[in-house]
């Protein structure tokens, strides 16, 4: 009986430690739906600065990509994959919602389905090659097994023994009965997580994405006919455009674009990591023999990858779309212009209608359409304290007006290109091409357009003496302006910063933009002298 009690103690502890010993339960993996509801809120990349152009090539902006999806998850563990995330996914800013169990893990997915990848899944297992005759045309196929790894050459075993793909001098073409497990044609993002029960619920995935970037550009248009108080009257109008550098496509997503600048300390770029998918080179080995040399080998062959992996391999993307009249883009146009809203001391804007945000491409929106703005021309010549010419310059031709109701306009204006046309004979001519900075709500806008070939300054010191010489003397300066235009010019002359000088003795003098400046208007065809003094911001 002792004995008996002994050996079913003995069988209950071996049957513990084969317990112990055991495989944790493997999690059932689900795959989550297609994404229904997109939202993809792109952000200006952060280290562009004014005059800065958006780089198609490279965008290093950043996206916030909300997707809501269908799972259906069994009782106990499971592990959920989301495919055709974007290639450029900061996993780590990844938050699932909707989920009763939370998330316990999350995994990002780091190869791609590519003809490397699927070599080395299949080592060890059957493939079918097929031969093609060139003079017959005869196709044959046998079974094979891949011997070798897709890192240089691929050696497989046939009935005839072990032959080199591609070195046969036949066409040949291998087929794989499936696809190797964990393979996927698109970037996969996968979370474990527990619901006691089961059930099919609808989750938020929502993540920061790099390779996205944006920025508007102006065109500006002035109109025939004077606007009230002889200034200058203007249509404007504004294009969002907005650049995904990732492979996938967003289909009908709600598109927005934040306005402004960010404290940005993460490396976006790095923490992105996107899955590469490997090409699969094929080496041939040297033919001859010892005695006699071995020829120079040919180069490797790049196998010809799937059609759904050109975007790894950076091939151009053609996109096609049907032909619209003007009048067609006009009345869209108007339809698809972006809406404002604040987002803290930024600026959010809204395309109205659902979109594509196609991948490795461009898209343009109309944000901004105004045809009743009132601006006015004005000419700036610099003549701070140490500019003493001695030939006339040209002055610089300026735009300016206010971001104001009052002006037509009372909007942000983000900082981007504008493009200036005048109404001619010949239709609507380009005349200016300049770049604005970000302007708030009820700032002055002023563009710097080109050099006039029609008013110029020449700006003198009229003593010895230098503004900052011993003693800090007053200092006479004099501007001698002309005006060969055929209608009257406003003329702006900067003096200098109030914290470097002290100005007196003109009239019209004020401070503007940390400037000391003087605005005269000048007659057509006529000249004019103007004269001030400066000395020192800290003489006595």
């Amino acid at each position: 009986m002792a004995r008996n009690k002994a050996t079913l103690l003995m069988l209950a502890l071996l049957s513990g430690v084969g317990a112990a010993a055991s495989p944790a339960f493997a999690r059932e993996v689900v795959e989550a739906s297609a994404p229904g509801d997109v939202s993809v809120t792109v952000y200006r990349d952060p280290n562009r600065g004014e005059g800065q152009e958006l780089r198609r090539e490279w965008p290093r902006g950043f996206a916030m990509v909300s997707e809501t999806r269908t799972v259906t998850l069994p009782p106990g563990e499971s592990t959920i994959r989301f495919s055709g995330v974007a290639e450029g996914m900061v996993a780590v800013s990844a938050i699932v919602t909707g989920l009763p169990g939370g998330t316990i893990e999350k995994n990002r997915n780091a190869d791609l389905l590519s003809p490397a990848a699927l070599v080395d899944g299949t080592l060890g297992n059957r493939v079918t090659i097929t031969r093609t005759n060139p003079a017959t045309g005869a196709a044959s196929s046998e079974p094979a097994i891949v011997r070798t790894r897709a890192d240089g050459g691929l050696v497989l075993q046939t009935q005839q023994g072990f032959e080199a793909v591609r070195c046969s001098g036949l066409p040949e073409k291998i087929t794989f009965s499936q696809i190797p497990a964990g393979l996927s044609a698109q970037p996969v993002f996968s979370i474990d997580t527990r619901d006691e029960a089961g059930g099919t619920y609808d989750v938020v995935l929502t993540y920061l994405a790099w390779g996205f970037d944006w920025q508007p550009h102006y065109v500006a248009t002035l109109e025939d006919g004077a606007a009230p108080r002889g200034k200058q009257q203007l249509k404007l109008r504004s294009w969002l455009t907005v650049v995904n550098d990732n492979g996938q496509t967003f289909e009908d997503a709600q598109l927005l674009a934040v306005a402004g600048r960010l404290n940005v300390q993460s490396d976006f770029q790095q923490l992105a990591d996107p899955p590469a998918a490997r090409a699969l080179r094929l080496t041939c080995y040297p033919l001859g023999s010892t005695s006699a040399g071995s020829p120079v080998p040919p180069p490797p062959m790049l196998a010809p990858m799937a059609p759904a992996m050109n975007y790894a391999m950076g091939d151009s993307i053609v996109v096609t779309a049907q032909r619209a009249s003007s009048v067609d883009i006009a009345e869209e146009a108007k339809v698809m212009t972006a809406g404002e809203e604040n987002l803290g001391d930024l600026k959010l804007y809204r395309v109205p209608v659902p979109v594509d945000v196609s991948a490795k491409s461009m898209k343009q929106v109309a944000f901004l359409d105004r045809s009743d703005v009132e601006g006015e021309f004005f000419y700036r010549a610099d003549c701070s304290p140490y500019r003493s010419g001695e030939e006339p310059e040209p002055m610089v031709m300026m735009l300016q007006t206010v971001n104001d109701r009052q002006h037509g306009l009372g909007v942000a204006l983000p900082m981007g290109g504008v493009s200036l046309f005048e109404n001619a004979s010949a239709g609507d001519l380009l005349v200016a091409e300049e770049w604005m900075r970000d302007y708030a709500e009820g700032q002055d806008v002023e563009l710097e357009l080109a050099e006039s070939t029609n008013l110029f300054a020449l700006c003198t010191r009229q003593s010895a003496a230098e503004p900052d010489d011993e003693g800090s003397p007053w200092v006479t300066m004099r501007a001698a302006l002309s005006n060969a235009g055929s209608r009257p010019a406003k003329v702006r002359l900067t003096l200098g910063s109030p914290a470097a000088w002290q100005v007196r003795g003109s009239r019209g003098l004020s401070q503007k933009d940390g400037q000391w400046i003087i605005e005269r208007t000048i007659p057509n065809g006529r000249a004019t002298e103007i004269s001030w003094e400066v000395r020192r911001a800290d003489a006595d």
